[in-house]
């Protein structure tokens, strides 16, 4: 599913930024890009605070805070993960809102393209990458 959300961001940026510049007309298959893009960051958000809830890692980070927040694995699955991607879901229903009611088209795309913009750089930012000094977790998990 985190896959299908960067997935569906970057196209909808795609189509966001050759609308925009292009000045094309804003479409159903624009407007249907803006909607599924931020369902699926929804449905992306439900299974992370279902998978949240249920995490050993979380678990011990609240049952342990004091010396938790001082791991840098723990405190970033505990605290940072979980708050920036709930963030970039905000942004991403608020671009989302804020394009659905624009009345002119080069407005739907530019909004559609900084809102979604801003929460991919801030998904990309708070993903645990496998090439991170930081903390870094296996691109696809089982491998």
């Amino acid at each position: 599913m985190r896959w299908l959300v960067l997935a569906s961001l970057l196209y909808s940026l795609f189509r966001a930024w050759r609308g925009w510049k292009g000045k094309h007309r804003f479409t159903q298959t624009d407007n249907a890009t803006r909607h599924w893009t931020a369902t699926i960051a929804h449905i992306q958000l439900f299974l992370g605070i279902w998978l949240y809830s249920i995490s050993p890692i979380i678990a011990y980070f609240f049952e342990s805070f004091k010396t938790a927040v001082h791991n840098r694995d723990v405190r970033f699955f505990g605290m940072e993960h979980s708050i920036m991607m709930v963030l970039a879901v905000v942004l991403i229903t608020i671009g989302s809102m804020k394009a659905k009611q624009k009345k002119e088209d080069e407005q739907k795309f530019k909004t559609m393209f900084v809102w979604f913009g801003i929460a991919l750089l801030v998904i990309l930012s708070s993903i645990p990458w496998s090439f991170s000094p930081l903390v870094s977790r296996p691109l696809w998990r089982g491998f």
